[in-house]
């Protein structure tokens, strides 16, 4: 038994896939828009910063509690605060 054949004369694709950040910020004409990568970590930056908490809460011990504070004290020392 053949299965009837099924077309759809109107696309289901929503208009703006494949359309870039870039290009939508472009359309509004907002000279000041951030781009994504201002906003991402660079992985050998946060690898240091996890290394410099690491060596922070073996100092102390490793006592429970520290560790938001470790990682700021380290993202300070890393980027030169």
């Amino acid at each position: 038994m053949a299965s009837p054949s099924i077309s759809h004369s109107k696309s289901t694709r929503p208009a703006n896939v494949g359309q870039t950040v870039t290009d939508s910020l472009s359309k509004t004409g907002d000279a000041a828009a951030p781009t994504l990568t201002q906003a991402v970590p660079s992985p050998p930056r946060e690898a240091r910063i996890a290394t410099a908490a690491y060596y922070r809460a073996e100092q102390r011990g490793f006592a429970p509690g520290n560790e938001l504070a470790d990682w700021f004290a380290a993202e300070r020392e890393v980027d030169g605060r």
